[in-house]
């Protein structure tokens, strides 16, 4: 036999504390009553009443009460084998690692508010494998897909701006690469979300997610930053804080480039959503559009399913309630 609810079994200090109650009851009473008249007279007042049926109705009621709380320690024994289905979505995620994602107009910077939103997001899946993809210039695999969610959040934790060593901002790297990360499969199951600020500095981000519609991966983007930018803080030679500036020393601004975004979304049947500092927009995605794909059956295997039997005792216990309700304390008339 095994129990499903161990939590349950702390039911039982309740059973003993009505123990002592009805011991602390029957005490009470008992003086009450020797307080009240002589015990002769007792005995003629208590003519009709039973006290072995009255302390019956009390060990019935314990018995009730213990029979509830080892129903709710839901006890299980004997298994059969169960047919266990896992179906799930291949999600892969983009993120941009350039230097613009230090910006602070999300706190505490675009990259570290990207970090903590996916820790809430894998909360949300229930047999997705997520994969993770780092970009910038060019973009490679961090982590392959996974249903390993400790393994993808070690991957997202170690994202910093020296992940990829070419600067810049490739998206059509990114989509390139996811493109290459899929491994066949059926089309309509691949889901590829890009995280970044949208400033894309090479190729043709938009073409290649035409191309990636045609291999059924669907495209989500998720916008961080302001139109009208923000400056990058950065750690200059001397470990001073600085602005990042170009070769001609006018500081840099990120801007979020929303219509590029929004294209490649819109080219992919996916959607656009823009960051902000209470809804960061993964919950969103999960909730309103991957939620309600139809996911594909990643694996099947036979699992020991053991058998309910909480049944039984709870049963007994309504049994004996009712038995308790109709015994009555009185004695029968002679």
């Amino acid at each position: 036999m095994r129990f499903a609810n161990m939590q349950a079994a702390h039911l039982f200090w309740l059973i003993i504390a009505l123990i002592g109650f009805f011991f602390w009851v029957n005490a009470r009473r008992k003086k009450s009553l020797e307080a009240f008249a002589d015990k002769n007279l007792l005995a003629t007042l208590l003519a009709s009443f039973d006290i072995r049926k009255y302390r019956l109705k009390q060990v019935l009621i314990i018995v009730v009460f213990s029979l509830a709380a080892f129903s709710f320690m839901q006890p299980q024994w004997g298994f059969k084998w169960q047919e266990i289905k896992r179906k799930g979505l291949d999600i892969l995620v983009a993120v941009d690692v350039s230097k613009s994602m230090l910006a602070e107009d999300i706190k505490p910077n675009r990259l570290e508010r990207t970090k903590l939103a996916l820790a809430d997001f894998v909360k949300h899946l229930k047999g997705d494998r997520i994969g993770l993809i780092a970009f910038s210039g060019t973009a490679f695999v961090q982590c392959p897909l996974t249903v390993d969610y400790g393994g993808f959040l070690l991957s997202v934790d170690a994202l910093d701006i020296n992940t990829i060593p070419k600067g810049g901002t490739s998206i059509s790297s990114a989509i390139r690469q996811a493109m290459e990360s899929y491994e066949g499969g059926l089309k309509k199951y691949k889901v590829l979300i890009i995280i970044t600020d949208g400033e894309d500095h090479e190729g043709d981000p938009v073409k290649a997610a035409e191309l990636a519609q045609k291999e059924g991966i669907k495209i989500f983007c998720i916008g961080i930053g302001t139109n009208e930018g923000e400056l990058i803080p950065v750690t200059d030679e001397s470990g001073d804080k600085a602005f990042l500036k170009d070769r001609s020393g006018a500081v840099v601004k990120s801007r979020l480039d929303e219509a590029t975004l929004q294209k490649i979304a819109l080219a992919t049947a996916g959607s656009y959503v823009r960051a902000s500092a209470k809804e960061f927009g993964l919950d969103l995605i999960y909730k309103e559009k991957l939620s309600e794909m139809e996911k594909r059956e990643l694996e099947t295997k036979m699992a020991k399913q053991h058998e309910e039997r909480f049944q039984i005792p709870l049963s007994i216990a309504f049994f004996l309630l009712a038995v308790e309700f109709l015994l009555s304390d009185r004695k029968k008339a002679l």
